[in-house]
């Protein structure tokens, strides 16, 4: 049974989390001071649950002594809804994820099921790494189905946040696939996909958006345009992206080579051929070839794809725009690529509409 440690000063608040926790076993302490002799007095603790305004340490503090100690346990924090920039400033110092008070209890214990999950397949992915490295494990399959359970980790948050569909994921995913497929039968420089590489971009491409769940919700679900500020603060979930990625090798622990594929997906996609893209505005073949595939595959979605705030434009009408943008957004090798597969394309998205 897992161990989650509740660190709130509000008696009332921790007797109601720890009833909605009644299947895990709980530890508490009243502030973040008490929180880290509880952390020495019990090693065992899976996940911590943090206030952010408390006495003695609050839970800023706490996380920042947790990042000096080189802690690496999934924290959530508690905010009230009108907290926008506590709650970007608490995943910036390492937090996880964040509930609004008040709490909804099934948001509490689905975001907990997950990173419970995700952070057990993340210390499966480390000993196998050690392994590895140590004497080239032959447990390549084995790997594979722990990466797998990691990305479906990943992928899951996505859907309790309403960052994305399933419908939207399987898609990605398939296009990915066939648009690997026909640039890898082009066999051209530069442009050379091997069957591994193909396989990790087909398995990492749904985490394209992985740095949205650091996104307020105000801002992301919004049904109008975003504001300047809005869409700068948009902006943010790639590099909210890249560095979940990287949090683990910032700790000591290296990253395996599908992880750099996602790496590579999660920072160029919003590059622009044309270099007026971002967040580095990068030009041409400068920009990593999982970037220039993905960037396509996510404005196509986007585009045939209905929204709160339009409607979605038809299979022609998109691959018209599609075509106007050969040569500025996207890479002319990768468009005519995405021509010549426009109907596998095209079943792959009536086969997954989210009412199927």
């Amino acid at each position: 049974m897992d161990t989650i440690l509740i660190v709130e000063d509000s008696k009332t608040d921790t007797l109601i989390i720890t009833g909605a926790l009644a299947n895990y076993i709980t530890i508490t302490a009243v502030d973040g001071l008490e929180a880290l002799d509880k952390l020495s007095a019990y090693p065992d603790i899976d996940m911590i649950i943090l206030d952010l305004h408390m006495p003695n340490m609050n839970g800023f503090e706490f996380l920042q002594a947790m990042e000096s100690n080189n802690q690496t346990l999934p924290i959530i924090v508690l905010t009230n809804f009108d907290e926008v920039e506590s709650e970007v400033r608490a995943l910036e110092l390492g937090a996880v994820d964040y509930i609004r008070k008040p709490l909804n209890f099934l948001a509490l214990l689905k975001r907990v099921e997950v990173h419970l999950r995700l952070a057990k397949a993340t210390k499966v992915i480390q000993a196998h790494n050690q392994v590895l490295q140590a004497a080239m494990s032959r447990n390549q399959e084995r790997m594979d189905q722990t990466q797998e359970a990691t990305v479906q980790a990943l992928v899951q948050l996505l859907e309790v946040r309403n960052i994305e569909t399933g419908a939207h994921i399987r898609r990605t995913a398939k296009i990915m696939q066939v648009l690997a497929q026909q640039i890898a039968s082009m066999d051209m420089p530069g442009y050379r996909i091997t069957p591994e590489f193909q396989a990790d971009l087909v398995r990492t491409a749904p985490l394209h958006d992985i740095g949205k769940v650091g996104i307020p919700d105000n801002i992301l679900l919004k049904p109008g345009k975003l504001t300047f500020e809005e869409y700068e603060h948009m902006k943010r979930h790639v590099e909210y992206g890249v560095n979940a990625l990287y949090y683990q090798q910032e700790k000591g622990h290296p990253i395996v080579d599908f992880m750099e594929v996602a790496r590579a997906i999660i920072q160029y996609h919003h590059e622009r051929f044309d270099g007026n893209g971002y967040p580095q505005g990068l030009k041409g073949t400068a920009i990593p070839l999982p970037g220039r595939l993905m960037a396509i595959i996510d404005v196509y979605d986007a585009l045939t794809s209905e929204r709160v705030y339009k409607k979605a434009f038809s299979h022609t009408e998109s691959m018209g725009i599609l075509s106007d943008e050969r040569g500025k957004h996207f890479d002319p090798v990768v468009v005519d690529a995405f021509f010549d597969i426009q109907d596998a394309v095209k079943l792959i998205c009536a086969r997954n509409q989210p009412s199927q």
